[in-house]
């Protein structure tokens, strides 16, 4: 965790993680964010399916970051359930991310997607 972000004010990611490469690329995404310290990743599909203690974290008042990799918006209407907002709401289609069934996603344009994304979460 960031030594300059006390816990009630360091943010969370949730990400969809579905069976699309952009999906994935969303997950893996949050996951590097947390691996560096710049977010705590949570399990957005504990709060979808309504487990109390992820919902208690989800509502804890703590700065949200959602990924989707589509215009679907899973990660959003699983917070959205609870009546929760993500601060940011990024939508890695809205990076020129395409949505492919059955394929991997691209490392290389998810590390540069990762850079992209950490520089606008910074000072959240």
């Amino acid at each position: 965790m960031s030594q300059e972000n006390p816990k009630n004010k360091f943010p969370l990611v949730y990400s969809c993680s579905g069976c699309s490469s952009a999906a994935q690329m969303a997950n893996h995404v949050a996951l590097q964010l947390d691996r560096k310290g710049l977010a705590e990743m949570s399990c957005i599909a504990g709060v979808g399916g309504d487990v109390p203690a992820l919902v208690k974290v989800a509502l804890s008042g703590r700065p949200i970051i959602a990924i989707d990799g589509c215009v679907m918006a899973c990660a959003k209407n699983c917070l959205a359930r609870h009546n929760v907002e993500p601060e940011t709401h990024i939508v890695l289609h809205d990076f020129g991310v395409k949505k492919r069934q059955h394929m991997d996603f691209d490392p290389a344009e998810a590390e540069a997607l990762l850079s992209d994304i950490s520089k606008k979460i910074e000072g959240i």
